[in-house]
């Protein structure tokens, strides 16, 4: 399955391509995007959604198409609660230091955070006075709902928001969401989903989900870099603050005041990244060719291969549950007495099969655990093979024999 769909990619029409395993990262992209974002920038280098003359018109119809496409993608009631951003951290910033808080309001997260679910209420805890607290996992790092159930029910009325990964980008662990906002809501808290390892893999209906807020990044969605989004309810996003003020955020301005453009425009300040939406909504049109579910089935079937010739290898063990079927795509390794960076650097130079290694921005996790190395960790797209999963299992089982 997926086989024709590897001739999209030019990477992969080399004669000889790298194993691409690192798509937690970033994914590749299609010939389609990266026809898209050259045509902007050599037919229509227009400035969308403020000239209106033939190039700029060009841009604010993709600007449209866009947006409408990734409303269509999460079932938004609304595309107007479609924003683009940078990116997945552009937007969690916007929602922590967008709305509104009091000293003492309780944010939760869980104990596998990335960065950029965990530095911006770390920052609003020591600016603003809020109670951050973590919701610790079980052994396994899959999510103790039992925990996080008496967490809420101890924050009582100063619980605010949850704010949690959907799939976490440490292990490929996900969030059982439904009963989390189900807890969420009797305690009378909006619930944030870091969608960034979700979006790309598995079919996200924001309506369904009942959440408030999703951020997500188009870079690991096939887009271009430096591209991402924030789906809001209406209701909670008019009568958020935008953190980028400025440029088409506002309606009018006086040298005494101005006055709030609506959603989206309000959360867009500046001159936007027209070549990354226009790549955007190439990016999109790919993914809804899709089968989502085939996707999702596809990558549990490459993470199984790997896991089963790893795990019982002395001297490296699995970051997360035994089963495939609980990490998605994502296989991290950890090691007893080898360094992750230089395995990732001989896989590279000796096998073709480009991986990432460190502490994947969830340095917390690890330095709670004592583990000052990170791991290495392989992600899966519907695009690799199972060679190429074997590839990188088997180098791998050869160079911790032969160096540990």
């Amino acid at each position: 399955m997926f086989e024709k769909n590897r001739e999209d990619f030019p990477t992969l029409r080399e004669e000889s391509p790298p194993a691409y395993l690192d798509n937690a990262c970033m994914t590749l992209r299609p010939d389609t995007v990266v026809n898209a974002i050259k045509d902007y920038y050599e037919l229509n280098p227009g400035c969308g959604g403020r000239s209106v003359h033939r190039y700029a018109t060009k841009v604010t119809r993709h600007m449209s198409i866009a947006r409408n496409k990734l409303a269509e993608l999460f079932n938004a009631p609304s595309v107007d609660e479609v924003i683009f951003t940078k990116n997945a951290t552009h937007s969690l910033n916007q929602v922590a230091k967008g709305l509104q808080w009091e000293k003492g309001d309780v944010i939760l997260t869980t104990d596998r955070e990335h960065n950029s679910n965990l530095v911006p209420w770390l920052q609003l805890e020591q600016e603003q006075g809020v109670d951050h607290q973590i919701v610790a996992s079980h052994a396994d790092n899959t999510f103790d709902l039992e925990a996080f159930e008496h967490a809420c029910a101890n924050a009582g009325k100063r619980l605010k928001m949850v704010s949690m990964s959907h799939v976490g980008n440490l292990d490929g662990i996900h969030l059982p969401v439904k009963e989390v906002v189900k807890i969420a809501k009797d305690h009378g808290a909006m619930v944030c989903l870091d969608g960034a390892q979700s979006t790309p893999h598995m079919k996200v209906d924001v309506q369904d989900l009942g959440i408030d807020f999703m951020a997500f990044s188009i870079h690991k969605m096939m887009g271009p870099s430096g591209m991402g989004g924030l789906w809001g309810r209406m209701d909670l996003l008019e009568n958020m603050r935008s953190i980028t003020s400025g440029g088409s955020t506002v309606d009018h301005s006086t040298y005494e005041g101005y006055t709030w453009s609506k959603p989206p425009a309000r959360f867009e300040g500046g001159l936007g990244h027209y070549a990354g939406i226009v790549g955007t909504e190439a990016a999109i049109t790919y993914m809804q060719s899709l089968n989502l579910d085939a996707v999702h089935e596809k990558e549990v079937a490459l993470n199984r291969t790997m896991s089963n010739i790893l795990k019982d290898v002395n001297g490296l063990s699995i970051i997360g549950p035994e089963k495939a079927e609980l990490r998605s795509g994502i296989c991290s390794i950890l090691f007893d007495n080898l360094d992750p960076h230089d395995l990732a650097v001989l896989l590279d130079d000796a096998a073709d099969v480009l991986v990432r290694s460190g502490m994947h921005c969830v340095h917390s996790w690890f330095h709670n655990k004592g583990l000052q190395n990170g791991s290495l960790r392989a992600s899966a797209y519907f695009y690799n093979t199972q060679e190429e999963v074997k590839r990188f299992a088997e180098t791998l089982v050869e160079a911790v024999e032969a160096l540990g």
